[in-house]
């Protein structure tokens, strides 16, 4: 049964992508072809879809950097390996798969994902609609609301991360976890912290002030000499990551929710992708499904 009243799913494509991939170290179709990725993908996205119900859902890609943050920080995310040959060769029939399933998969040019999921979460907020995040970056933890949560593929219970959630993982809120990063940085995106500032150091100073701004305005409160003196002299530095990682949940959104409702899959189009990559159990599946709703018509 789905959910009471309207939820989103919105899915980290790429991340899962990755995840999937390295779940699944060697599987390949009677063609020879690699399909870990793919097959990974989709025992992910399936078992989701049971588990959240969710009435609405939706995939959204990295359409590459942004050049805001590339201003910012030419360096920014710069140590990140390419993507591996055989997990590209897979994405265009992730796309296939999401087409045929009749699930709603979104790129935009120049557009992280990160920001257009933001953007998304926004307006269905705004709409009523309650979002549900697929992702296991931090970065969603600024997002999370009493509308809005995130599930973690790292939390092997399954738990929709909410507002305790965070607090519990950072000691502080979502409105706070900005300027948390900010303090210590994000090695993933290459973004680095206030030298001496970690996690725990970084949430005693924003449960004692609050907010950086606050910190600043009354730095010499902070009692460590040595803290004190970093977080001075770091102060652009600090400033300019509040910039890199607050997601731009501005972007112009051509929200329109009926477009993204759950639909039955198109078997026509599954059935001969299932049949190409060699996934046997899913198209069993799917010959199930179609019977039983064949025999209830």
């Amino acid at each position: 049964m789905q959910a009471a009243s309207p939820r989103l799913l919105i899915v980290d494509g790429h991340a899962y992508a990755y995840r999937a991939f390295h779940a699944i170290q060697s599987l390949n179709g009677p063609d020879g072809a690699p399909t870990n990725a793919i097959y990974g993908f989709i025992k992910m996205l399936l078992k989701m879809e049971t588990t959240l119900q969710p009435t609405h859902h939706c995939v959204v890609w990295d359409g590459g950097l942004c050049e805001k943050r590339m201003a910012a920080l030419p360096e920014y995310k710069i140590q990140r390996p390419p993507m591996p040959g055989d997990l590209e060769k897979q994405l265009p029939e992730i796309e296939s798969f999401l087409a045929a399933s009749t699930i709603p998969s979104f790129v935009n040019e120049g557009v992280e994902a990160d920001d257009w999921i933001a953007s998304q979460a926004d307006c269905a907020v705004r709409g009523g609609v309650e979002v549900v995040i697929a992702s296991a970056d931090k970065d969603f933890l600024q997002l999370v609301s009493d509308h809005v949560g995130l599930l973690n593929p790292n939390d092997k219970s399954e738990t929709i991360w909410r507002i305790d959630q965070v607090r519990a993982k950072t000691g502080l809120d979502p409105e706070q976890v900005v300027d948390w990063l900010s303090l210590i940085g994000d090695s993933v995106d290459n973004i680095k912290g206030v030298p001496g500032v970690g996690p725990k150091t970084a949430t005693d100073l924003l449960k004692q002030f609050g907010r950086i701004d606050a910190m600043y305005s009354r730095l010499g409160e902070v009692k460590s000499e040595r803290i004190r003196a970093n977080l001075q002299d770091a102060e652009s530095i600090v400033r300019r990551n509040q910039k890199l990682i607050r997601l731009h949940a501005d972007l112009p959104c051509d929200f329109q929710l009926e477009k993204l409702a759950v639909r039955a899959p198109d078997a026509m189009r599954l059935r001969p992708l299932y049949a190409k990559w060699g996934f046997k159990t899913l198209l069993a599946q799917l010959d199930a499904t179609q019977s039983t709703q064949g025999s209830l018509l």
